[in-house]
């Protein structure tokens, strides 16, 4: 057997963890699980308001749930929500969600109220993702833990009483 030198295996390991993390998530066979396990964050906090989403990328194309749900994570007012049925209102509202986070300090590379208004699913989990990590991981210190390990650790307590779940990391294990 010839063992020769080949660059694009040492790339393969070369590459950057942050490139791993964002080809998961843009993985078509992750998206069903996105979306599960995103939907199921936003109704545990959204039922604090007494409402809850169904399909994450029909649900916040109007902007409302979007901004009552950084209501209730945040604990901090919005600007008042347009009202009104059409394209601009839902584009306005999506914009005061969008213009929240980013005055959190929160970069939103590439995402855009339009795209969230026309229901892109990859756009939507990339937002709500953003939101989690902002949101939720980024405030969780479990002995000085990273926002992953502790996302990881979330994890691995919410699945705590399912026998056959047992996450051990971010990366697919297919067996």
């Amino acid at each position: 057997m010839d063992h020769h030198y080949d660059p694009q295996q040492t790339n393969d390991y070369m590459q950057p963890e942050e490139d791993w993390d964002r080809d998961l998530l843009l993985d078509p066979a992750w998206e069903k699980q996105q979306r599960k396990t995103f939907t199921a964050w936003c109704n545990s906090h959204l039922r604090k308001a007494g409402t809850q989403i169904e399909n994450i990328e029909e649900d916040f194309r109007d902007g409302l749930k979007l901004m009552l749900l950084l209501e209730v994570i945040s604990g901090e007012r919005l600007a008042k929500p347009e009202r009104g049925k059409m394209r601009v209102h839902k584009i306005s509202n999506v914009n005061k969600a969008l213009d929240f986070i980013a005055s959190k300090g929160v970069k939103l590379v590439s995402i855009g109220a339009e795209e969230i208004v026309d229901g892109n699913v990859k756009m939507t989990l990339g937002m709500i993702w953003t939101i989690i990590l902002r949101f939720a991981i980024q405030d969780i210190s479990v002995e000085e833990t990273s926002a992953k390990e502790g996302l990881l650790l979330w994890c691995q307590r919410k699945t705590a009483p399912y026998k056959n779940v047992n996450i051990q990391n971010f990366h697919i294990n297919l067996e």
